[in-house]
């Protein structure tokens, strides 16, 4: 699977970005961090901030510009659990699969990955997920 955009908040078409990237070979949704200036792929407790745009059938050079998407507060994401979640609740933070940052896990400890819905408690079962989203505004 891969994170694919689902919805945001009001609707509108995010935008693509082009930024250079690391020798990774990257996949239409997968989750991506930038580090030392170019893309590296997010996996485990990495909060992803960009989605790849593009597919390789080999790694890029070390420097290659490719499209991306930010990811923001207000999007939610389709994606697929690596395991089965049988203990997962909505709410829950899950991690990033550390195999290839285009789906996620059954595990909560550091979860970036917030489950808003689920289709199922199987490994492969559909899941929806937000990233960044924004502490409750505390009050007086």
């Amino acid at each position: 699977m891969a994170f694919k955009v689902y919805q945001t908040d009001d609707g509108r078409v995010p935008g693509i970005e082009y930024l250079p990237a690391s020798t990774i070979t990257p996949k239409v949704g997968m989750a991506l961090i930038q580090t030392s200036g170019k893309l590296a792929i997010a996996t485990g407790s990495n909060q992803p901030t960009y989605i790849s745009m593009c597919e390789r059938a080999t790694a890029c050079a070390d420097g290659e510009i490719i499209p991306v998407l930010r990811v923001l507060p207000d999007m939610i994401f389709e994606t697929e659990f690596s395991a089965a979640p049988t203990s997962i609740k909505l709410g829950d933070k899950v991690t990033l699969n550390a195999a290839n940052g285009l789906d996620v896990t059954a595990t909560t400890a550091s979860g970036v990955a917030e489950v808003v819905y689920m289709d199922g408690n199987t490994s492969g079962s559909m899941c929806r997920v937000r990233f960044n989203r924004p502490a409750a505004a505390g009050g007086p």
